[in-house]
């Protein structure tokens, strides 16, 4: 069945025994699949009505669990059109004008922000409590006009001008700014998530087809590709971003089209419980535009698409259809199954639907009163996330939306003043706070539990999780000779072709001997006999983290038992103890604590050198780091050069796990992407800041994503030859919630283990001749075989190690001296210090190192 959604001929519908067998489906609450659920958009006449009366059951049942029984929403608001540029071409918008009719009106390019204050004062003081932004999608990327406005105002683009407004906004009109600047990065949502505690993006179809073929309403307009909007509610959910979605029907697509949009959603919903609400908006023709001779969606499309919807997204979505589209019929959206009027505003148009002015406030309320509703304000922010609260509202923003909240309810306080507040920083972010001992009793008293309380709800739906992890984890049909793969590698590894290298990263038995073999061959070629090892201090500031990845064990909420914040006395203390002991290094990274600001981490590199001058600081993850410049508002160029005046010296390269998306975003909830992992680095190394490179593998990986992430590193050293080593870093699988959930599998074997190691050496081979192995994953005698398959070099004596005996690792937390050249002893080989960038350490260092033999007193004190 491929009936469009509008123009149906007569008798192109659904059987009559179709409709029978979907309308009693969703009358015994049964689910819905794809098919049924286009069967039901087609509902008219008393099908429509048995359709509505059952919706209208299922929003009863939600409402009357979330404690709202009989309450529709809406939102008071002011629509601020901050640029009507646009890079988009959609054939049904008058939103979108050109530089030379806003010129030609006196407008400039952008709203200025004395304009944009002047309304959300006014709207203050008609009680608004919300600022909707809406602006068309990087303007600048299209217009000059635009680039030259943004420069002239001293922003790098769009967005940081839309940040820097709802901060203009929060501190002086105390309106919340609910944020639509169209398709945005991951970058994007964690630049803007600080400022504004609700975004928004229609997605309106997923029809490619009407983006992709001459004549279809988004054809021309790069931002309206399904698949790019459904990436953006993805990463919306993994940033715990409250978001705002919908469908646009009756714009060209099929019923089974507009269905599978409906799926989509609800899978994405499901997977982050991240969508607010889902607006379902009918589609109306305005002149002046390609599509105005295009009939507009029927009020009955409306209606029967807003009951599917809530039988496909159930008792617990909130669902919209703006009041302003429909001809007085409230009644009926209300018995289709809505709970939100959305955004009402007494002040401003709606600059995208200017011919259809919003109705009355008291208009809404007699009409939902007569639909047996009582209407209720809300925030642009939902109640169920004022609730919850971390991570899904920055800690920033807490005090603007507790400021016009009902603690009770999540729901606008009636009576709020609605005034600016300060939008500043937590107070006292460097307290000390919780179990500042764990780093030494994990190794006596363990951690408190396997997990924490809220396992089931902070990395997303586990069986969502478990399909999305499936294809990934099936493994690649090998059929390239190991033979002939072998001897490529021993003549010159460089030469070895990915099917050559996939047969490789598969080997076992004699082959993989003879593997490891021909990679310690390299290796001594390369850099010779000596083992490497670092005298070194690992110092984890904090473990409270809200970012949600699900390999990890070590992030705590900031209630749990085992969470502890360092103050920047202590972190400076643990830096002087490790000096006296003979470390060259420290290596200081910590958990995404929402307390933190952008800037603690230059606080923490001060603290460091002011101690202790000549210690190396090798800290901050990319992640720490992007977290960082989005918190400042600064580009990674910018902030990394800060942190570099700050005492920086390098990176750890860390936080890639694998780099590859179908794998990362089965690990983690909310880190960041492969994407922007790489631009970090790179942006490290041209600043002079040389970074560590890392792979994290045996969890939901295969062959083929080891081999697509050595093949990364190389290019990119090729490119700057910025990394010092490469670290493999084996998954600990004994407490990591992806395991525990049952998805991942429990770490590599040995196979596993000695194939990328030796595969390690072949593949980066001579671009990253340093290939460590981790003692603290593998122990002794597991980082004494991979000596023996191509690794030169041990890491560190650590001193103090939480994050893998966190997650389970059983090898302890330091070494001294004497351990690590005991494991290089053991693979037969000598072992010699090194600094960071592999170079000699001074003869005073390595004397304080033999005096304690690079390990602190067993009794070390808590400092308080």
């Amino acid at each position: 069945m491929t009936t469009s959604a509008t123009g149906a001929t007569p008798g192109s519908g659904p059987t009559a025994n179709s409709m029978r067998r979907a309308l009693k489906r969703a009358r015994d609450g049964v689910a819905l699949d794809v098919t049924e659920a286009a069967v039901l958009l087609q509902a008219r006449g008393t099908d429509l009505d048995d359709l509505t009366a059952s919706a209208a059951r299922v929003r009863d049942a939600g409402l009357d669990a979330a404690g709202r029984a009989g309450v529709i929403t809406y939102s008071k608001s002011v629509f601020i059109p901050l640029t009507r540029l646009c890079r988009d071409k959609c054939h049904y918008c008058t939103f979108v004008t050109v530089p030379g009719k806003l010129r030609r009106a006196g407008h400039g390019m952008f709203m200025s922000p004395d304009e944009v204050l002047d309304i959300a004062r006014r709207g203050a003081e008609l009680g608004c409590k919300e600022a909707l932004i809406t602006l068309g999608d990087k303007p600048e990327d299209r217009w000059p006009e635009a680039r030259e406005w943004l420069d002239a105002h001293g922003y790098d683009d769009t967005i940081a001008y839309v940040r820097a407004i709802s901060i203009r906004i929060l501190e002086e009109t105390g309106l919340l700014p609910h944020l639509n600047p169209g398709v945005m990065s991951w970058t994007d949502f964690q630049r803007l998530k600080p400022v504004a505690p609700s975004m928004g993006m229609m997605l309106e179809t997923t029809a490619t087809r009407l983006w992709s073929e001459p004549g279809g309403p988004h054809h021309g307009s790069p931002d309206k590709e399904p698949a790019v909007r459904l990436r953006v509610l993805e990463d919306a959910g993994r940033s715990s971003v409250p978001f705002t979605s919908g469908l646009l029907i009756g714009i060209g697509e099929t019923y089974e089209e507009r269905a599978d949009s409906l799926f989509a959603l609800r899978r994405i919903s499901r997977a982050y419980h991240g969508i607010q609400e889902l607006i379902i908006q009918n589609f109306r023709a305005k002149p002046d535009t390609a599509m105005r001779g295009m009939p507009d969606a029927e009020l009955d499309e409306l209606i029967a698409t807003v009951a599917v919807a809530r039988h496909i997204m159930g008792p617990a979505a909130c669902l919209q259809a703006p009041p302003n589209l429909v001809d007085s019929e409230y009644g009926r959206l209300i018995g289709a199954g809505i709970d939100d009027w959305g955004g009402v505003s007494p002040l401003t148009i709606d600059h995208v639907n200017p011919e259809r002015p919003w109705p009355q406030i008291e208009l809404l309320r007699e009409q939902s009163a007569e639909a047996g509703f009582e209407l209720r304000e809300r925030l642009c922010v939902y109640p169920e996330f004022v609730q919850r609260g971390e991570p899904w509202l920055d800690p920033r923003l807490l005090p603007h939306v507790r400021a016009l909240a009902d603690p009770e309810t999540g729901l606008a306080l009636p009576d709020a003043v609605v005034e600016g507040h300060p939008w500043q920083e937590p107070e006292e972010a460097f307290t000390s706070s919780g179990r500042t001992d764990l780093h030494h009793t994990i190794d006596t008293e363990g951690r408190t539990g396997d997990r924490r309380d809220d396992f089931d709800a902070v990395y997303g739906d586990w069986e969502a999780l478990r399909e999305a992890a499936a294809p990934g984890m099936v493994p690649s049909r090998i059929d390239t000779d190991v033979r002939a793969a072998l001897a490529t590698a021993a003549d010159d590894p460089t030469k070895l072709t990915d099917d050559e290298a996939l047969a490789l990263l598969h080997a076992d038995g004699p082959a993989l001997d003879a593997l490891c073999g021909i990679a310690d061959d390299v290796r001594r070629a390369a850099v010779g006999d000596d083992v490497t090892y670092i005298v070194t201090r690992n110092i984890n500031f904090t473990n409270v983290c809200y970012t949600g990845c699900r390999f990890c064990a070590f992030a705590q909420r900031r209630t749990d038992a085992d969470a502890y914040t360092l103050s920047l006395d202590q972190v400076a203390d643990r830096a002087a103890q490790a000096w006296d002991v003979g470390a060259v290094e420290v290596c200081m990274q910590g958990g995404i604590h929402p307390d933190l600001p952008g800037t603690a981490y230059f606080d923490i590199a001060k603290a460091v050198k002011e101690r202790v001058p000549g210690m190396h600081v090798h800290a901050f993850s990319p992640m720490e780091v992007v977290n960082g410049a989005t918190r400042t508002g600064l580009s990674i160029r910018e902030w990394l050069t800060a942190a570099k005046e700050a005492g920086l010296d390098t990176i750890p390269g860390t936080a890639a796990e694998i780099l590859d998306d179908e794998v990362r975003w089965v690990l983690t909830k909310g880190k960041l992407p492969a994407a922007t992992w790489i631009e970090v680095v790179t942006t490290a190394h041209e600043l002079g800041i040389r970074s560590s490179s890392t792979m994290m593998y045996g969890h939901v990986d295969q062959p083929r994503h080891w081999l697509g992430h050595f093949r990364t590193l190389s290019r990119i050293q090729q490119q700057t030859g910025g990394f010092t080593e490469f670290v493999t870093l084996p998954f600990i699988h004994t407490n990591a919630p992806v395991y525990l959930a049952g998805i991942a599998r429990p770490g590599p074997t040995s196979r596993d283990n000695r194939a990328v190691m030796a595969m390690a050496r072949l593949l980066l081979h001579p671009h990253i001749p340093n290939i460590q192995t981790s003692w603290v994953k593998l122990g002794t005698e597991g980082a004494a075989e991979m000596l023996r398959s191509g690794a030169n070099d041990l890491g560190g004596t650590l001193m103090e190690e939480t994050i893998s005996r966190m997650a389970g690792s059983s090898y302890g937390s330091y070494k001294s001296v004497k351990d690590l050249i005991a494991v290089a002893e053991a693979a037969g080989r000598p072992a010699k210090p090194r600094t960071t960038t592999y170079g000699d350490v001074p003869e005073e260092r390595q004397r304080a190192a033999a005096a304690s033999d690079g390990h602190l007193p067993e009794l070390l004190p808590v400092l308080e």
